[in-house]
């Protein structure tokens, strides 16, 4: 499934593979890697999620620890990317970022058990599991990413998506800002197109990005904490559904963001 492949390449490879999804880069920096630790760790997130129905907030970890990446950033850290800056402040402060501490403690006892596991490779692997349980592909991954443990080489704020006006660079239409935020990291069009359809998955709160209900009936009743908006009916399911629930915005229950319109409204998206 192109979407699949694209978004997590995106997501889980930032930082550790830089530039064109096409012609990658490897990252020089890399640190050893502990198969063992790594196969027990995925295993526990497995039943994390199978348990708590978390994969949503797992994979907006990974995309929001690696979507920093900056193609033209020069030597890690300074780049970005998937480093395990997401859990330093003030990174986590970032309001891009907000609710996110409750992903990182979910998984903060996984990497107490799994010590040699980076913060990096662990948040990776915990939304490339994520994707997988939701019902999409099984992702060859990476391993030995190292960690950012100073916050001083926590990647600035207004590096990742805003859903709406005002841009914090000064983009003057959703669709400016996109090509701005993913243009950074080296994507494309097609490839911009393709990571917004994550959001067929998970919800949006109010009180955290200040889009979205508070409920709907598609949330009120969970599963997890209920509440929020999501994009769409099914949203623990991995599929194209946001691709059609966007474009028709036929149901009042789902979230159409800005930006998720500018997907469809954008000649050059198309």
């Amino acid at each position: 499934m192109q979407l699949s492949q694209t978004r997590y390449k995106a997501a889980s490879q930032a930082g550790s593979r830089a530039g064109s999804l096409r012609k990658p880069r490897t990252m020089v920096v890399r640190a050893a890697a502990n198969v063992e630790q790594l196969q027990g760790a995925k295993k526990d997130i497995e039943a994390l999620i199978k348990s708590s129905s978390c994969h949503p907030i797992l994979i907006r970890l990974g995309w929001h620890d690696a979507g920093t990446f900056d193609k033209d950033g020069g030597a890690w850290p300074r780049a970005g990317g998937a480093t395990g800056s997401i859990r330093l402040k003030p990174e986590i402060g970032h309001g891009a970022n907000a609710g996110l501490q409750a992903a990182i403690d979910l998984v903060e006892p996984i990497k107490a058990k799994y010590p040699d596991v980076s913060y990096a490779d662990l948040y990776q692997m915990a939304s490339a599991v994520a994707i997988e349980v939701a019902g999409g592909p099984k992702l060859a991954m990476r391993y030995g990413r190292k960690d950012v443990i100073k916050p001083e080489d926590c990647a600035k704020e207004g590096n990742l998506p805003s859903a709406g006006h005002p841009f914090p660079e000064g983009s003057v239409s959703p669709a400016q800002h996109l090509r701005h935020i993913f243009g950074r990291m080296g994507l494309t069009d097609q490839e911009i197109v393709a990571l917004s359809g994550a959001h067929t998955l998970g919800r949006a709160r109010p009180d955290r990005s200040g889009w979205g209900k508070d409920e709907t009936r598609y949330t009120k009743d969970g599963p997890g904490n209920p509440g929020g908006q999501s994009w769409t009916a099914d949203w623990l399911t991995f599929n194209n559904a946001y691709f059609r629930d966007v474009k028709a915005q036929s149901d009042d229950e789902l979230l159409v963001l800005p930006t998720d319109a500018a997907v469809f409204d954008d000649a050059g998206f198309r």
